[in-house]
């Protein structure tokens, strides 16, 4: 089940910054990265955000997390994270997909590290194409990935 969460709640942010350390932890040794920002995020970062967060629940337990930045022609995954004891069982397909069916802009827009091959795996098969690649000032290669809504019948 995917829901929207009240991201502003100290209580709630807690545990979505439990996902993010806990699969960010994952995807910066996938990169090879010492210094990955993702992983400084502090509380406060979640709590004053602008952003949209969604988590899938899973028997009870924040599974996953999905951080939105609507726009009005263009929606931007900011964030993907599924607690390493979730991977490959669904969960971020879902997720994506449900992004892709609750905003309804032309554009939808995401990036990841170039070495995570399952997100970049994912992203591909969710219908994004790569769009471009450059380097971050903390040595991390990113793909970025770009889908165009799908004409209406």
């Amino acid at each position: 089940m995917i829901r929207k969460l009240d991201h502003h709640k100290p209580d709630t942010a807690r545990a979505i910054r439990e996902v993010f350390q806990a699969s960010y932890a994952v995807e910066a040794r996938l990169l090879g990265a010492t210094d990955f920002p993702p992983l400084k995020r502090p509380l406060e970062g979640f709590t004053t955000s602008s952003n949209d967060f969604y988590g899938f629940f899973r028997s009870g337990a924040l599974a996953g997390v999905v951080e939105v930045v609507p726009g009005t022609n263009s929606t931007h995954i900011q964030s993907l994270v599924v607690l390493p004891r979730f991977f490959r069982k669904g969960i971020g397909k879902a997720l994506v997909q449900f992004v892709l069916d609750t905003y309804v802009t032309s554009r939808y827009t995401v990036e990841t590290g170039l070495k995570n091959l399952p997100a970049t795996a994912l992203y591909l098969r969710c219908g994004f194409r790569e769009s471009g690649q450059y380097d971050t000032d903390h040595g991390v290669r990113k793909i970025r990935f770009e889908r165009q809504r799908d004409p209406s019948p």
